[in-house]
């Protein structure tokens, strides 16, 4: 039996649900429906929640100070009431921000491990950084103000987001879909989440299928690999239907002004400090006391590591804990000009010195607590290799110019994103965003940044693997690609590169099965709240800042009582609009079968718009939208003639402005 779609995994006092899930099953609008559809947005959700009830003395305790530990620490204070002084976030590093880095300077060289390209209907995160402050503008202005103004004013595009044979722009004017991977598309977002448990993507699409733009465009842009899961590919097709026809030219992202560590973990620190909220570094919790009883398990005690001594930190029976599960960027390797990072973590074993000890030892306690072992253990099919380039004018620079959108030290959108060579062993792609790219950045520096995800293949120039490279040797392989292999020389002179090799970065896209992942707030938790991108939640996606603003979001309100829904991702998978220009983009921005027969029918009609222009005059609408019918129908048979019939009497209907 189906639960109501307006039944969650959470409730509060048996009233009000926490988590929703839209696609539980039918929402209808009665008297005992009083919060909104499940996947509702928008202002009205902006409610103050008033606490069931206020815990005096009630101490917060955060396990990890990335995005999602941060913005647990903001919804305690915003929705839940709580002091900051009350809240304590732990964490292994000298530094806030988790995998949202950004370091360097001109000198030594600048160094981001990742970057992060942002959607419109991010609702979570953009709920939070409505309220924190900006990081430029006068007071009064949010994070959100600032990031609409640099990009309202400045579109982001590309204008040669695939590139081939040493420096060609390759045509990506289309998703190079064939009729045969269509339909595979197509089948894959009508299957049940519940039927791709442990399916790769290589195991459901055609070779053929991986060698279009359209996975070019997909995998290189979400980190994808052919091994990894079909059921996350799936997650991301429904969470991002509305970004489909800006997948070619990357026109559907937004950036933000600076790199991801100035730009969000900057302002949302200072604020959280501002308010109290302490922040202990060096501090690796690695296991929870817990007391069981009648199968409710309450937290006790933190057990960690205070600069390499073990500690314990009590827990009080009112307190409560917010734990990061696993790590994308735990254990990286280094490596600079002249040195090729080595990996310190073996293959199936992360090692007791690990950020995901703390997981391995909590799923010891209890299945509830997923399956660890699936996502850190096969560290060489879920790493890959960054290198963060700081350049002065160079033949680099020279040839960035070509295939920037506008001049790279004007401020603006510089490439648009990711540039992809297709014809890479190593899926190599690099990326210049608006400049400056931090705060301080000299005016004749730009910051360049390029990754790959293969690290098992040879490069096409220097006849080694990735990780096997130097900064100069991987600036040799893009210089290849770009077509200046032979003006390396005066490229290396001028600029500096630091690596950065990454065991898990794809560990959360690692094949999965229901139950691997825990939930937020596992069965039978009483004071704890899991987070991150190895969390499982009803239908939103992994590896992105909105995911774990989610997870922490549930976490706050299921655990402080408070009676507010975290709302499912946006809709905009099932409107019509999307669906119609989505079908478009996937048939090469040709109409797809049966799209002249719906202009045929609503032209004259209020829900005309809903449509997208066809390349042919209403002059021909008529006979093609008739052979249309007649390759579904069967030429000259009696049904074609109805339903040509049926369609005139319809459109003559709509222009009867009598009736």
């Amino acid at each position: 039996m189906t639960e109501p779609a307006h039944t969650s995994i959470h409730q509060t006092s048996g009233k009000h649900p926490i988590e929703a899930d839209a696609g539980a099953g039918f929402w209808r609008k009665g008297p005992a429906d009083t919060l909104p559809p499940p996947d509702m947005m928008g202002p009205y959700m902006r409610n103050r929640p008033v606490p069931a009830e206020q815990v005096e003395g009630r101490k917060a305790w955060i396990i990890g100070s990335g995005i999602a530990g941060l913005a647990a620490a903001f919804y305690m204070i915003r929705d839940g009431g709580m002091k900051g002084c009350d809240i304590t976030i732990l964490d292994t590093m000298q530094i806030a921000g988790g995998s949202l880095d950004g370091a360097g300077n001109a000198d030594e060289g600048y160094i981001i491990r990742g970057g992060r390209e942002m959607n419109f209907n991010y609702d979570n995160f953009w709920d939070l950084f409505q309220d924190v402050p900006a990081l430029e503008l006068p007071e009064g202005y949010s994070v959100l103000d600032e990031y609409r103004l640099v990009n309202d004013n400045d579109p982001n595009w590309s204008k040669a987001r695939l590139m081939h044979k040493q420096g060609e722009i390759r045509d990506f004017s289309t998703l190079g879909l064939s009729k045969l991977h269509q339909w595979e598309i197509l089948k894959l977002l009508l299957k049940r989440k519940e039927d791709l448990d442990d399916i790769t993507i290589e195991q459901y699409f055609s070779a053929s299928f991986l060698e279009t733009n359209f996975w070019y465009l997909w995998r290189s842009m979400f980190a994808f690999e052919n091994w990894q899961s079909l059921l996350e590919m799936k997650l991301y097709m429904h969470r991002f239907l509305d970004a489909i026809d800006g997948l070619t030219d990357m026109s559907a992202l937004v950036f933000p002004k600076y790199n991801q560590y100035d730009s969000f973990v900057v302002p949302l620190t200072r604020m959280l400090e501002g308010k109290g909220v302490k922040v202990q570094f060096g501090t690796r919790a690695y296991d929870l006391d817990m007391v069981e009883e009648a199968g409710r398990r309450t937290v006790t005690a933190i057990r960690c590591k205070k600069d390499g001594k073990d500690d314990s930190i009590a827990v009080g029976p009112n307190d409560v804990v917010f734990a990061l599960t696993g790590s994308m960027t735990e254990g990286t390797a280094y490596g600079d000009m002249d040195t090729a990072p080595v990996l310190a973590r073996g293959n199936a074993e992360p090692g007791d010195d690990s950020d995901w000890m703390l997981w391995k030892n909590l799923a010891k306690k209890s299945p509830v607590f997923g399956k660890p072992e699936k996502f850190y253990g096969n560290v060489a099919g879920s790493m890959w290799e960054s290198a963060t380039l700081t350049c002065k004018p160079s033949p680099l620079i020279d040839k960035l110019k070509q295939l920037s959108v506008n001049d790279p030290y004007s401020g603006k959108t510089a490439t648009g994103g990711i540039i992809t060579f297709t014809d890479s062993n190593w899926v190599l792609s690099f990326t210049c965003n608006r400049q400056p790219h931090f705060p301080t950045q000299p005016d004749d520096v730009l910051v360049l940044w390029v990754y790959a995800l293969l690290m098992d293949k040879d490069g096409n120039h220097v006849k080694k693997p990735m990780p096997a490279c130097t900064g100069r040797e991987i600036l040799a392989e893009l210089c290849y690609h770009l077509g200046i292999v032979d003006q390396l020389d005066a490229v290396v002179a001028s600029t500096k590169v630091r690596l950065a090799l990454m065991p898990y970065i794809t560990a959360q896209f690692m094949p999965r099965a229901a139950g691997d992942r825990p939930r937020v707030v596992p069965e039978g938790c009483t004071n704890l709240a899991l987070m991150g991108q190895f969390v499982e939640t009803s239908n939103d996606i992994i590896f992105t800042m909105e995911a774990s603003v989610r997870t922490a979001r549930i976490g706050v309100y299921t655990l402080l009582g408070l009676p507010k829904q975290v709302a499912d991702i946006s809709p905009t998978q099932y409107d019509i609009r999307n669906l119609l220009k989505g079908a478009r983009a996937m048939n090469n921005n040709e109409p797809f079968p049966g799209e002249r027969l719906l202009h045929r029918l609503l032209d004259n009609s209020y829900y005309a718009h809903i449509l997208p222009p066809l390349p042919e005059h209403d002059d021909s609408l008529r006979e093609r939208a008739e052979a249309e019918l007649s390759t579904l129908l069967g030429k000259g048979s009696q049904a074609l003639g109805a339903v040509v019939g049926w369609l005139d009497r319809m459109r003559d209907g709509l222009r009867d402005t009598s009736k």
